[in-house]
């Protein structure tokens, strides 16, 4: 803990856009920033996002959503669909003119109309990629033209405390200037000043496939799994060919949706519904697709307390 606990008058408030189950809402109140409004399509999701937080306005579409409906907030955060930019479905890419990643446009319309002070968007790292690069710059320019400093960086949440390779980019816009959004996402490097300069190149990295704990005579788990799909051409929200437990007797079995939220780091059972489930099967598809679509909780955590830590006092005054 770096920061003092905020007071009412000094919490940042944040409107949380696609937000799933809530990642960003999570990490970012553990940050000691206080979620205002959300807004998610999906209806196992809309029921998680209910149970915690009952008392939070939430729309369903972005759509369809009109910007006085928006809760004043100080922090915009979303991360929008990134199935058309993403490397997992194996094929070609849609882009930013594809149905799901094309709500991009939706978001931006309603940052013109409501312009908030500060805004965090996460996608996958292939949206560097999309078109050539075309698509990224396509949302660095747009927010730019809009009046943000933009910075932005792939973060893994393997650095953050939890076993999983996943690599992400998070965009920060900062009505401010770049600077001080680039302040947000990277930290000065301080060095003793006789300190070495060059260091050994160390372990050589071991593929996720590789990497094993565990009594091998009762079954072993991989140490560090793979990023967590949850649908694409290869992989659904039942899948499980990428990240399992292995035995030496020669079966194996797929992850659970505890051990998939604790590698989003979420609490234990955080997408178990309060209500009665008759369809366990589905529960379990649907819980395994709703993980694999989140923002894992640590990295949102990390970036609240940076952006508390940089812009809290210039927001709470903008």
């Amino acid at each position: 803990m770096f920061l003092d606990e905020p007071t009412p008058a000094t919490r940042l408030r944040v409107a949380s856009f696609f937000a799933g189950i809530g990642g960003f809402d999570l990490g970012f109140e553990r940050a000691g920033l206080e979620t205002v409004w959300q807004c998610e399509i999906k209806d196992f999701c809309l029921e998680i996002l209910e149970q915690h937080w009952p008392h939070v306005e939430r729309a369903r579409d972005i759509r369809e959503v009109e910007p006085y409906e928006i809760a004043d907030a100080d922090v915009w955060a979303g991360g929008f669909p990134c199935q058309d930019v993403s490397l997992a479905r194996m094929g070609p890419r849609a882009g930013l003119a594809g149905n799901q990643s094309g709500l991009f446009y939706a978001f931006a319309d309603l940052i013109e109309s409501c312009r908030p002070k500060a805004l965090v968007i996460e996608n996958v790292a292939a949206l560097l990629s999309s078109n050539q690069g075309r698509d990224f710059a396509v949302v660095v320019r747009t927010l730019a033209e809009l009046g943000y400093g933009i910075a932005w960086r792939v973060l893994d949440s393997r650095y953050f405390g939890i076993p999983q390779s996943r690599s992400r980019v998070f965009i920060i816009g900062y009505l401010g200037g770049a600077e001080r959004a680039g302040a947000v996402l990277f930290e000065p490097e301080c060095r003793d000043r006789d300190s070495e300069t060059r260091r050994s190149n160390g372990q050589k990295t071991v593929s996720p496939f590789k990497i094993c704990v565990g009594d091998a005579s009762k079954g072993f788990v991989k140490k560090l799994a793979h990023c967590l799909y949850a649908e694409s051409a290869r992989h659904t929200g039942t899948d499980w060919s990428r990240n399992y437990v292995s035995y030496p007797q020669g079966w194996v079995r797929r992850l659970t949706p505890l051990e998939t939220e604790r590698l989003q780091g979420f609490p234990d059972n955080w997408t178990v519904p309060k209500r009665r489930q008759h369809n366990l099967q589905a529960l379990d598809s649907a819980r395994y697709h709703a993980c694999g679509n989140a923002v894992s909780v640590p990295v949102a955590e990390w970036l609240g307390r940076r952006i508390r830590r940089v812009l809290g006092p210039e927001l709470v005054d903008f």
